[in-house]
């Protein structure tokens, strides 16, 4: 029986501007369980990224609750969010967010670094993972030299390499051809039916198709 990873009550965001204060969201409340595969999706500016945001500790939310594997995590201190994302979450974002001054294999290596990992633990991780996505002959190549859909493998490498238990993906595939978008998708489905738990934002409805279920915002409360 699976159980639960994500459990967020009531979240509120809002942001001021010169003029007024813009609330991007209100009153959300979703659970995920471990190894679900969610796909959040709504119109622009519905404040999707900011919920991915939040969920991955890159962002609290102004109102509200969000517990992780059963720990609130609203209010703790940057350093203990920080090690939680170390520990637990991969990010995968539409731009790929590589370094552009190191290697496919010292932007796969980076969080391993982070986390204190051995050298040699780190090479065979990074090795075994590229050669998974299919990716391993570029490893002395740097992201300028790649192809969009290679860049995301190695995004994706990177998200993976640390083995965290989820996912958070924004637009995977906004960037990237038809071809190389059903390529990352695979692969997240691949990760999925291996225990990963994933939360995608997408615009895509053929994206979304590959999740076992679609959150739409604004949120239905009957859609949870």
């Amino acid at each position: 029986m699976k159980s639960g990873m994500i459990k967020a009550t009531n979240l509120e965001k809002h942001y001021c501007t010169d003029e007024m204060e813009i609330t991007v969201l209100q009153k959300l409340s979703i659970e995920v369980e471990k190894g679900e595969f969610v796909a959040i999706m709504g119109p622009s500016g519905c404040g999707k990224s900011t919920l991915l945001n939040i969920l991955g500790m890159l962002d609290e939310p102004d109102e509200g609750s969000y517990f992780f594997e059963g720990f609130e995590v609203t209010h703790i201190k940057e350093r203990k969010r920080a090690n939680l994302r170390k520990d637990h979450i991969g990010f995968l974002f539409q731009n790929f967010n590589l370094i552009d001054d190191l290697t496919v294999f010292e932007n796969v290596e980076l969080p391993m670094i982070y986390r204190g990992l051995r050298g040699s633990e780190r090479v065979k991780r990074a090795e075994e993972v590229l050669d998974k996505l299919q990716i391993s002959e570029r490893r002395k190549s740097y992201p300028q030299q790649l192809s969009g859909g290679q860049q995301q493998r190695v995004a994706l490498a990177r998200a993976v390499i640390n083995k965290p238990g989820l996912i958070l993906a924004d637009e995977p595939t906004a960037n990237l051809d038809i071809d190389n978008g059903n390529e990352v998708m695979n692969l997240l489905t691949e990760l999925n039916k291996e225990g990963t738990t994933i939360i995608m934002v997408t615009h895509s409805e053929h994206d979304a198709g590959y999740s076992h279920r679609i959150i739409r915002l604004p949120l239905d409360p009957s859609a949870i």
